[in-house]
């Protein structure tokens, strides 16, 4: 799908304001109410827009830890690499998941309610032999910048 400076400026406030109502978001990109909705719908259907989803302050409803987890599988074949990925979904603490290139596989983000529920689920992990080979564990003390909106504009320029 091919966008233009239209479909653009409907991205960025979303990014920002996924809640803005159809009205509103209409009037900030400059559109009538019925071309912005078909717009946005085909920039569902064409799955540039995702989902659309709230941002939750875990501190203000429970304890918890974040880890972050340089992962490294035991053997390097795309079914071992498949087997890991399919295995990652059913871990409801794993809350993000990358593949890498270079040094580690992968990079996972868990959320726990402790360390001792971290380990847990490590072991956890280690005995489903998913896998996993060493992991390192990095563990956040203080969140300085989150998973904000996309740089849309800086991807854009030429």
């Amino acid at each position: 799908m091919r966008l233009d400076a239209r479909d653009i400026e409907i991205l960025k406030v979303l990014s920002s304001e996924g809640r803005i109502t159809k009205a509103a978001l209409a009037e900030r990109v400059g559109l009538s109410p019925t071309p912005c909705w078909e717009r946005l719908k085909k920039l569902e259907k064409a799955g540039i827009i995702e989902s659309y989803h709230a941002e939750i302050n875990l501190r203000k409803i429970a304890p918890h830890v974040t880890v972050f987890v340089a992962a490294e599988l035991s053997d390097h074949t795309a079914a071992s690499f498949h087997a890991f990925e399919q295995a990652v979904h059913r871990y409801d603490e794993v809350t993000a998941c990358w593949a890498l290139g270079g040094g580690f596989d992968y990079i996972l983000q868990i959320v726990t309610r402790d360390i001792d529920a971290y380990q847990r689920l490590i072991d956890e992990m280690l005995e489903a032999r998913i896998g996993l080979a060493r992991y390192f564990t990095y563990i956040v003390t203080k969140p300085i910048k989150g998973s904000g909106t996309p740089p849309i504009d800086v991807l854009l320029q030429s």
